[in-house]
């Protein structure tokens, strides 16, 4: 299931994938919200964050998702993918290889800092896992 987030507005899109993604998820959800918002802005900016209750992708919403990809590539002006499992790391690599936009994959814990970095308000530099000044 997907849903569109609140903080959605402007070119931003923020979304959260819980259980499995479907075929409609996409269709009927994402494209038209994604094709909406390039009408009206040059670039989009993505989010998407991955709950700890996702449980992946329906054949459908693989076919989809790579048709979006090849369409869209040259669209997102950044791109950041939330959540902790060790597949999403694979992901962004891929996408930093085929998109011309910017692509960040970030910890469920650094939702935040996701945000802000997808509102052009967080480091230019590549983020990495910040200690808190006084820690040790």
């Amino acid at each position: 299931m997907l849903y569109v987030l609140p903080e959605t507005t402007g070119d931003i899109i923020v979304l959260q994938a819980n259980d499995k993604l479907t075929q409609e998820d996409y269709t009927e959800t994402f494209i038209p919200l994604f094709e909406h918002v390039k009408n009206t802005h040059p670039e989009v900016r993505l989010l998407i964050t991955f709950a700890p209750d996702f449980s992946g992708f329906e054949a459908g919403a693989l076919w989809e998702d790579l048709k979006f990809g090849v369409a869209h590539a040259n669209d997102l002006h950044r791109m950041a993918i939330v959540g902790d499992a060790q597949w999403m790391d694979w992901a962004t690599q891929i996408s930093k290889r085929l998109m011309r936009g910017e692509v960040r994959h970030y910890k469920l814990t650094q939702l935040l800092e996701a945000l802000r970095w997808i509102n052009d308000e967080g480091e230019d530099d590549e983020h990495e896992e910040k200690k808190h000044p006084f820690a040790g």
